[in-house]
Order: structure tokens, then C-alpha cells, then sequence
């Protein structure tokens, strides 16, 4: 039975709310910092970035509220009409989408334009939640297998195909939560060594790469037929079929990486492999945000006395790059400050998916959790050059009034999920 409740705010996460709130604020901060100028000194000056990232943050305390006041079966029953509204959103950009550096991934409207890719998020979160929780799926079947893998890859390949490769691959993040329900180990383990290989080959080559691995997988079934006497008979076909497949996956990297992927992917894939130095080209935000963040020291230069950013060494630092920001003003400490508070946020979502009773919001917890760590630690990664740029934002902290809504709705859609927990026995 449940209780009705006459309070939104009764048995919401306090903690989580507040890091929310901290993230907002030392996000419009750093936006402050990274876009101010002598001849723009108004705090509220709404033309500028940092004036219009305010009314966003305010209208996005209204969205709150809505979304705290509707009841939790709401987002259960319609979670397969919000994944086709997100779908048929993505579609449409093919047709009335607005190109904005070379990715047709926005739908403008005057001074107003709308990323749905940062909403599409939240609507697959919530419909593979459904699908795992309607008659308990089991994920040990390859039919479930499938149908869940196909949830996750419609939206991605479709904003591959703006071109958006970066803000597809915050959808791998899901085959963790996949995992976590039952997915067999071995498409983690695949996957990894996939990862493993393609980067190794794109570094010493196919040839090295092929004998190399052709050799371990040589020494890891003598070992097992070791272990057992009749394994390489039984399973000489495995032995043959891993063989075949590894040799042609290596054979295929060079073609993906020449064909498939675009020059400025390949340039940073170079640029991070050592092989190439271009530090006034394709690596130069790259560079100039290392640098910046470098130059912070431990204790930061001090709000609005960073030089760098004040000097717009990092190209448009208030998006993908806002983390430099926080570098060069706050320094050491103040960087250190903001990706504990992270780890803290993540632990804390973890914590709340944990505790949850039914299957659909606990799935719903773990993907939030998943979308999250896949945002937190590429940003940061690319931002101080250990990963490559793949143009992905800094939850809470990079300018756009999308992805701010956007991880605003599918964070206080777990908020709303979890205060529901309370009050059903």
C-alpha cells in the first residue's frame, strides 16, 4: 500500500540536493570567470554567457519542482513514450537540425537553441529500467541481450551520425548497468580487450600487434589444456574461432581509424598516442588548458585573477574546457575540492541505488550513476590531456542551458524515485 504525500519535498536525498546546488554554484562561477571582460562587469547582464547560464539555472528550479511533484509511477508508465519522443527528436535534427560546428545536433529557435541528445540521456536511463523491470528479464538470454542492447544503440547511433560521436559514446556507459543486472562477464571482458587492442595497434601497428596477441592466446590455451588434459579437444574450435576473430579485428582497426573516423578524431587519437605534436593546431585547446590549469599552482591565482582565463588562451573555456578555469583561479586545492565532491556525489548515487526496493528504479539509479562517471571522468581526463577531446560536457559546470537541464531531469528523476522508497511497505 502507499501513502499519499502532500509534501514534494518529503524523503528526498537533503545531501544530494545540496551537492547539486554546490555544483551549480561553483559552476556559474567558473563560468563567470571564464567569460568576463572589463567591458562586461554586471552580474546580471543577460547577454552575456554567464547572464543567460543565470536564467537557466533559475528556470531549472521551476523543472525541479515540476518533476518533484509528479507522481513516481508516471515515469514508470510512460517511460517507452519519453524514449520514442527523445528518438523521433533525434531523427528530426536530419531534417530541421541547425549545423553548429560541424554536427547537426540542435534545433534553433531564434536566440533559442535545444540539444536533444542531452534529453535522450535521461529517456534511455528510463526505458531500459522498464524493459529490465517488466517480468524480471533475465540478461543471461540472448534474446533480452539483444532487445536491451538495441535500447541503448538506436539513440547512439543516430547521434553518431550527426556527426556526435562524442556524446554517442556516453551510452557504452549503460552496458555497465547492463552488467550489474546479469549481462555475462564476457562481453566486458570482450570489450576491453577490444578497447586494449585498438589502441595498441594504432600504436605499434598490426604486425606487432597480431604476433603479440596471436602468442598470448597461444600460451593461455596451452595452459588451460594443462589444466586439464582434454580441454584443447574439446574446444579446438573455440581455439580456431578466437584466432580468426582477433587476427581480423586488428586487420580492421586501420581501416575504422582511416575510414570511419573523421580527420579531427584521428588527429587527437595521434595527438594523445605521442605520434603527432601539433600544440597550435587540433591539440591546441588541449594544450593551452594544461598549461592553464598547471599555472594555478596549489593555492590558485585568486576569483577573477587568473590571466589565462581572463586572456582566452582556452577557446570557448566555458563549455568543454571550464575545468581550466577552475585550475588556473582556484588551484590545486580548489580542483582537488571539486572532484572529491564528484567522488562524493557518485558514491552518494550509488548509495541511493542500493537502498532502492523495486527493479525499475534501482536499474534507473545505476544508469544515472553510469551516465554520470562516464561524463565526470572523460571531461576531466581530456581537460588535463590524459584522453582524448571528444567534446563531452562537465556536469553542473559547462555553459548550455541543455545539458544543464538535461542532467538536471535525470537527477531529480532519481531524487523523485527514491523519495517515493519511503513511503511504500
Amino acid at each position: 500500500m502507499r501513502k499519499r504525500k502532500t509534501n514534494i519535498f518529503r524523503g528526498v536525498d537533503w545531501l544530494l540536493i545540496l551537492i547539486y546546488i554546490a555544483f551549480i554554484f561553483m559552476g556559474w562561477l567558473s563560468i563567470y570567470e571564464a567569460s568576463y571582460s572589463d567591458t562586461q562587469y554586471e552580474i546580471f547582464d543577460f547577454s552575456t554567457k554567464y547572464g543567460k547560464q543565470f536564467i537557466w539555472i533559475l528556470l531549472s528550479f521551476f523543472l525541479i519542482i515540476v518533476i518533484l511533484a509528479i507522481d513516481k509511477k508516471f515515469y514508470e508508465q510512460f517511460a517507452g513514450v519519453f524514449y520514442i519522443i527523445s528518438i523521433l527528436s533525434l531523427v528530426g535534427l536530419f531534417i530541421l537540425g541547425k549545423n553548429i560546428n560541424g554536427a547537426t545536433s540542435w534545433y534553433s529557435f531564434g536566440s533559442f537553441a535545444f540539444q536533444p541528445s542531452e534529453f535522450a540521456k535521461t529517456a534511455t536511463a528510463l526505458a531500459i529500467a522498464n524493459y529490465l523491470n517488466e517480468r524480471n528479464q533475465d540478461l543471461k538470454k540472448l534474446n533480452t541481450q539483444l532487445k536491451a542492447f538495441g535500447i541503448i544503440m538506436l539513440p547512439a547511433i543516430l547521434i553518431t551520425l550527426q556527426p556526435d560521436p562524442g556524446s554517442a559514446l556516453v551510452y557504452g556507459s549503460l552496458i555497465i548497468v547492463l552488467y550489474r543486472f546479469g549481462l555475462p562477464r564476457y562481453y566486458l571482458i570482450i570489450g576491453t580487450i577490444a578497447v586494449i587492442l585498438f589502441i595498441v595497434t594504432l600504436y605499434f601497428g598490426y604486425i606487432s600487434t597480431l604476433i603479440v596477441s596471436l602468442i598470448i592466446i597461444t600460451i593461455l590455451f596451452i595452459y588451460l589444456n594443462h589444466k586439464n588434459k582434454n580441454f584443447m579437444r574439446k574446444n579446438w574450435m573455440s581455439f580456431l574461432l578466437v584466432y580468426l576473430f582477433t587476427g581480423l579485428f586488428i586487420f580492421s582497426v586501420d581501416y575504422v581509424f582511416n575510414n570511419v573516423f573523421e580527420q579531427r578524431h584521428r588527429d587527437r587519437f595521434n595527438i594523445l598516442l605521442g605520434k603527432d605534436v601539433d600544440d597550435q593546431g587540433i591539440g591546441y585547446n588541449t594544450a593551452q588548458s594544461v598549461i592553464t590549469i598547471s599555472s594555478g599552482g596549489f593555492n590558485g591565482k585568486g576569483f577573477l585573477q587568473g590571466d589565462r582565463t581572463q586572456g582566452d588562451f582556452v577557446p570557448e573555456q566555458q563549455t568543454d574546457y571550464i575545468f581550466s578555469a577552475v585550475g588556473e583561479e582556484w588551484g590545486f586545492l580548489g580542483s582537488s575540492f571539486v572532484v572529491l565532491l564528484f567522488v562524493a556525489f557518485l558514491l552518494r548515487i550509488l548509495h541511493i541505488a542500493n537502498r532502492q526496493k523495486s527493479t525499475f528504479s534501482m536499474v534507473y539509479a545505476y544508469a544515472t550513476m553510469a551516465i554520470f562517471l562516464f561524463h565526470f571522468t572523460i571531461n576531466i581526463g581530456m581537460v588535463l590531456g590524459l584522453l582524448p577531446t571528444i567534446g563531452i560536457p562537465l556536469p553542473f559546470f559547462s555553459y548550455g542551458g541543455s545539458s544543464l537541464w538535461g542532467f538536471t531531469v535525470l537527477l531529480f528523476i532519481l531524487i523523485r524515485l527514491d523519495a517515493d522508497r519511503v513511503y511504500e511497505w
